[in-house]
């Protein structure tokens, strides 16, 4: 039996626990429209499950001192998060994976205490992550994150 080999999504020999700002999307299981509606000109109103992985979210500063979400939104299907990790020199930072991770696993296990469902996956496997290099990178993110409910109303006429 062959498997099917998996993209690597991460730049190999970077750390991840690096002081600095990263994009990251968290997609649903099944790319299902649970999180959120977006309304009228492309405002997100959450769901039940959207306002838990808002809740998380804005829990992720408290978990990680020195980690700070500067700028997020709920999509239906899906989690844009602007992060940053500024945690000084000496201590170990948290890296990414080790915030996403965390974030996923309070928010799936929140869910599936409300629903009364074990062991239901909520999320997709693995998450999206861009390292913002500089400060026109870091705008056209917030923009993107900013603009992408009214553009999702321009592309998905079924919510």
């Amino acid at each position: 039996m062959e498997f099917v080999k998996r993209k690597i999504n991460r730049i190999p020999e970077f750390d991840y626990g690096t002081n600095g700002a990263y994009f990251v999307t968290i997609c649903t299981q099944d790319r299902k429209k649970v999180l959120s509606n977006i309304v009228g000109d492309g405002f997100p109103v959450p769901k039940p499950i959207g306002l838990l992985a808002e809740e998380y979210i804005t829990q992720i500063p408290e978990k990680y001192p020195g980690v700070s979400v500067d700028k997020y939104v709920i999509m239906p299907d899906h989690i844009h998060m602007l992060l940053r990790i500024d945690c000084g020199t000496g201590n170990p930072s948290p890296t990414l994976g080790n915030i996403v991770g965390w974030y996923k696993y309070q928010v799936t296990k929140a869910y599936n205490e409300k629903a009364s469902t074990e062991g239901a996956r909520l999320f997709q496997r693995s998450y999206y992550d861009h390292v913002i290099r500089n400060q026109k990178d870091y705008d056209e993110i917030w923009q993107y994150i900013e603009n992408n409910p009214r553009k999702w109303i321009l592309q998905n006429n079924d919510q």
